[in-house]
């Protein structure tokens, strides 16, 4: 199973799955004490030193990832079924799509609502996802290619 390629990029999106909701998205410091945070669970705003929490609907950026995780984490363990892979990765593409939608539009909300901001280590974790996870595909594809190729010959 580890042997395969495909497997180790899926284990890459599981990683940078559940990383995206540790690492900050977005922040925003002026010189004040006053601070903005989005993470994927919770957008936090700190204003002389009280920090205000809100979760919905910043949340869904967390499920969403989370949802990508756990299909990320079974496709690995289908790795005897190749089309099954297949179709899962497919879903793992628009779960990934979701996640990136949610991020891009709570950003540019905030943004526009504080004029500026800085992009957060989370926002990129996304981007190493989508990569892995079309990296996963495409060589699961070859697989799959090749064990029919190989029953033809037979």
């Amino acid at each position: 199973m580890w042997q395969r390629i495909q497997t180790v990029f899926l284990a890459v999106v599981v990683i940078s799955m559940i990383a995206l909701i540790f690492m900050p998205i977005w922040v925003y410091e002026p010189e004040t004490e006053n601070a903005h945070q989005l993470f994927a669970l919770h957008y936090t705003e700190k204003t002389d030193g009280v920090a205000n929490t809100v979760y919905m609907p910043y949340a869904i950026t967390a499920m969403l990832a989370i949802a990508t995780a756990t299909v990320a984490f079974i496709s690995i363990g289908k790795f005897n079924n190749r089309v099954l892979q297949m179709k899962l990765g497919v879903l793992n593409s628009l779960l990934m799509l979701g996640t990136m939608v949610a991020i891009v539009v709570f950003v540019l909300d905030l943004a526009k609502s504080h004029q500026g901001g800085q992009y957060g280590s989370g926002f990129w974790m996304v981007a190493i996802g989508v990569a892995a996870n079309f990296l996963a595909n495409r060589f699961i594809r070859r697989d799959e290619k090749l064990i029919r190729d190989s029953d033809r010959l037979r």
